[in-house]
């Protein structure tokens, strides 16, 4: 990857990123984030990885608004980046944050299973224990 690539895919992240909180009015999407973005060599295709984080539900209202506001998000992209073309944008839904939280989850689940479970304290144990209070 060259740096003008990782240059142009960190400059079109935060420019969409600003247009999709500041000047797109669609409901659908609101809280919607950009996670990443993938150029090709040449800066003819961009591919957005979005997110409407902790809300998986809203994948398909997200990807619906996605497309109805790509050509004013790829015009705007036009009248902000110096590039003789504008880079055509592809919308994919970005799953590694599920995919993070379904392995953090097993992690827990595992970490659970491989701890000793404490054996109860029984009522004997703990009046016992109680009544030398170092006192004697």
């Amino acid at each position: 990857m060259t740096i003008k690539q990782e240059r142009m895919m960190d400059r079109v992240r935060e420019l969409l990123s600003g247009l999709l909180l500041l000047e797109v009015t669609d409901p659908a999407l609101k809280g919607v984030t950009i996670t990443d973005v993938v150029m090709d060599r040449e800066l003819e295709y961009a591919e957005v990885y979005v997110n409407a984080l902790g809300d998986e539900g809203r994948q398909a209202e997200v990807m619906k608004g996605l497309k109805r506001a790509q050509g004013f998000l790829r015009r705007e992209l036009g009248k902000r980046l110096r590039l003789r073309r504008v880079p055509n944008l592809v919308f994919h839904w970005d799953v590694s944050l599920a995919r993070g939280e379904a392995m953090e989850a097993k992690l827990n689940q595992v970490r659970a299973s491989l701890r000793p479970n404490p054996a109860p304290e029984t009522e004997s144990a703990k009046t016992d224990t109680e009544s030398h209070d170092g006192n004697e």
